[in-house]
């Protein structure tokens, strides 16, 4: 079965459901949302980004395709960041990029209201719109002879959770209702002189300080510090009233999963058009939004289960005048879906793994999702583009010309005679084969565009191919969480298959953040044999790991080993853990890799029950490549002395014929290659304040020695 119904078929309700042993839920903390709130919010403190505001109100048309990079909405067009910008979370959309409301808030946690019951959660509201009249050609009132329509396509689920039936996803408008209300208080600075007589005099916590002349006499305000002369106040000056504003219910759909939609509709995105008729909505401050009502776990769920859900996904947001009800299409020619991986089973291999035989790690042909969003048939051109990053080796392939159909009729190009060349394309070309570098990358551009001279229209999609000291089966996002419950043994194996034999260093791992890091358990990482398809006899333990994260956006932590292993044709990497509590391990629900997923809570070995790719890593190659020249071998140079080892803010060197001396080198580096500090002359003590925590190798050159060991900063 293709992967994509699959995932459709089996994700049903997945936050907290239960597949005999095995679970999976939503994510807690979304990384992206986090990072970007805190990097705007500290913009805005230091004065760097100017607080946001659209002092001018939009015109029509109004039109979002969410095909941008940013995080949140577009400020200009929609008003708050609760809505999350991405293209991950949808399944299938029309074009690349959606707006998806879940159970997150803007500063990318759950919200702290959230309960099984359902709660106001995401909103994604409009900045305020002249709907009252138009300028183009001439300037003109506006009224529901205009023939004025909004649409929308929307998605329950994606690759997410299934909003439950009693959640739901609302359009409402904003309507004045004649009334005026109370908004706030407005105020003014003055000088705390004007409430004395005389220098002396003091102001008291609990005085009452009436309004100022030019402000209403009967506004007082209640003093709660102590003043002297000369000190400013801020006082009550007037009540600020402003019209009311209500919001009226429109069109809202009930919370179902992506199949129990795709049943339901017989598509897997739907579009919806609504005429606007209502004379009250024809006004300079409209304003439309959508909302969602959400739900998460029970207090009876343990808290590592606590996580986001009910997701709706939302596309193609029009509003415009002159059309009608069966204007639902678009001169526009796109992508659907990320574009994928040219390998056959990863979406990252050691370059040295890809070189020993690089036909069978190459795909045959891959999919592409390419949509037509207009009402006519297109005559389109398709090709892809190869290029290695930092180096002169490339290769292209056009597919030639092919009539492509509408969507509304036929949905995605299919693999049919002369669609075949476009939407299944060949892969023409192994990759470059270079025996003397240890890593590459090669960016890959897909275009697609009609075939007219004039006002042609194209899409792209960018894939990076990379080629690093680990293997991969995701993308590197995690839009679920999974595990295995049952303590007292409990084991979860990854199946990894090398091309030829080969070093293992450490497994590198992302798991999601729960409420309180309640997942923060201690369990032994575990490198198995192969048996027959199978987990077979325990390689290697390493004991008393602990669940830790890295710093940065979807940072892999790196557990290594004390030695490097080496390792033969398959292996299996993953752990042990005597916590009965959820591990809550990232997974990639736009990959599906279960037949590599392997758990055990007694005697047998299991296939994971649910399609996806989990975020671990094993870190291999027969040397750890520290810089673009010199790698260092898997076996070692002479070790130096380090203590404290793990260090928190400085380490020293305990070998005395380097430790004072003024000429050797010393050099640190991540365990990916980058170089992050460097000194001549070996001091005292190395400070490491300015590291994360993680594990690095330092490396000392003195004279014609070479010294390196591995260092681990933990805080």
């Amino acid at each position: 079965m293709n992967f994509k119904i699959l995932l459709a078929t089996l994700l049903i309700g997945i936050c907290y459901s239960v597949f005999a042993q095995e679970y999976i839920t939503g994510i807690q903390v979304n990384e992206a949302i986090e990072l970007e709130w805190r990097k705007i919010a500290l913009e805005e403190e230091s004065g760097i980004r100017s607080i946001e505001s659209n002092e001018e109100h939009l015109l029509l048309p109004f039109f979002d395709d969410f095909s941008t990079t940013t995080i949140f909405p577009n400020q200009k067009l929609w008003d708050g960041r609760s809505a999350f910008v991405n293209k991950d979370f949808s399944y299938m959309p029309v074009n690349l990029g959606v707006a998806t409301l879940d159970a997150i808030d803007s500063t990318g946690r759950v919200y702290k209201d959230a309960s099984w019951v359902p709660f106001k959660a995401d909103q994604l509201m409009s900045q305020p719109i002249r709907l009252d009249s138009i300028f183009s050609p001439v300037a003109r009132k506006l009224s529901p002879e205009d023939s004025l329509y909004l649409s929308f396509y929307y998605q329950p689920q994606g690759v997410g959770d299934a909003p439950e039936s009693h959640d739901s996803l609302l359009l409402e408008y904003s309507r004045f209702t004649g009334n005026m209300v109370f908004s706030h208080m407005d105020s003014v600075i003055v000088a705390a002189d004007l409430y004395m007589q005389n220098p002396s005099d003091t102001i008291w916590p609990l005085d009452t300080l009436w309004a100022p002349t030019g402000c209403n006499p009967i506004i007082f305000t209640i003093n709660y510090k102590i003043l002297v002369w000369g000190d400013l106040v801020e006082v009550a000056c007037d009540s600020v009233f402003v019209p009311e504003v209500v919001w009226d219910p429109i069109w809202n759909s009930e919370g179902m999963s992506l199949s129990e939609f795709n049943e339901k509709y017989s598509r897997d995105m739907v579009q919806v058009t609504i005429p606007i008729l209502d004379t009250n909505y024809f006004n300079s401050e409209f304003r439309f939004r959508f909302r969602n009502l959400a739900s998460i776990s029970n207090d009876n769920y343990p808290p590592s289960w606590k996580s986001n859900g009910d997701q709706w996904n939302i596309d193609y947001v029009y509003l415009n005048n002159n059309r009608f009800i069966g204007d639902t299409t678009y001169r526009v020619l796109s992508f659907s879906q990320r574009a994928p991986s040219f390998l056959s089973n990863y979406e990252v291999m050691p370059y040295r793994q890809y070189r020993y035989n690089p036909t069978v790690n190459m795909q045959q042909e891959f999919r592409m999702y390419i949509t037509n969003l207009d009402n006519i048939e297109h005559n389109t051109k398709y090709s892809y583009h190869v290029k290695q990053v930092n180096a002169d080796f490339g290769f292209n392939y056009f597919g030639g010309s092919c009539n492509l159909k509408p969507f509304y009729e036929v949905g995605f190009q299919e693999c049919v005679d002369c669609g075949k060349a476009h939407a299944c394309p060949p892969v023409m070309s192994n990759f470059a084969i270079d025996d003397n570098i240890d890593s590459a990358s090669f960016i890959i551009t897909h275009y697609i565009s009609d075939s007219s001279d004039q006002y042609s229209i194209v899409d792209s999609a960018i894939y990076r191919q990379g080629f690093y000291n680990y293997y991969a089966y995701d993308d590197g996002v995690p839009e679920l969480g999974w595990g295995v419950d049952g303590a007292g043994g409990a084991q979860v194996a990854y199946q990894f298959t090398l091309s030829t034999p080969d070093t293992l260093w450490g497994v590198q791992m992302y798991f999601n953040r729960t409420l309180n890091d309640a997942n923060e358990f201690y369990f032994d990482l575990i490198v198995w044999d192969d048996n027959d398809g199978k987990p077979g006899e325990i390689y290697h333990r390493l004991e008393g790991q602990k669940v830790s994260w890295a710093e940065g956006l979807y940072s892999f932590y790196p557990y290594m080993f004390d030695d490097p292993l080496f390792m033969v044709g398959t292996f299996y990497v993953g752990w042990e853990k005597d916590e009965k509590d959820n591990f809550n391990i990232g997974m990639d629900a736009n990959n599906n890799r279960q037949d590599k997923i392997f758990y055990k809570t007694n005697i047998d070995w299991f296939n994971a029950s649910y399609p996806g790719a989990l975020l671990i890593r094993p870190i291999v190659g027969s040397s750890l490549i520290l810089s673009e020249s010199e790698p260092i071998n898997s076996v070692r140079n002479q070790n130096i002395k380090i203590y404290p080892n793990p260090a928190s803010t400085y380490f020293s060197i305990g070998n005395k014929d380097i430790s004072n001396n003024p000429k050797a080198e010393l050099t640190i580096l991540s365990m990916f290659g980058q170089k992050v500090h460097y000194q001549k002359g070996i001091e005292t003590k190395v400070s490491t304040s300015n590291l994360n925590p993680g594990i690095y190798i330092v490396k000392v050159v003195s004279g014609s020695k070479q010294y390196s060991e591995k260092l681990l900063i933990n805080r």
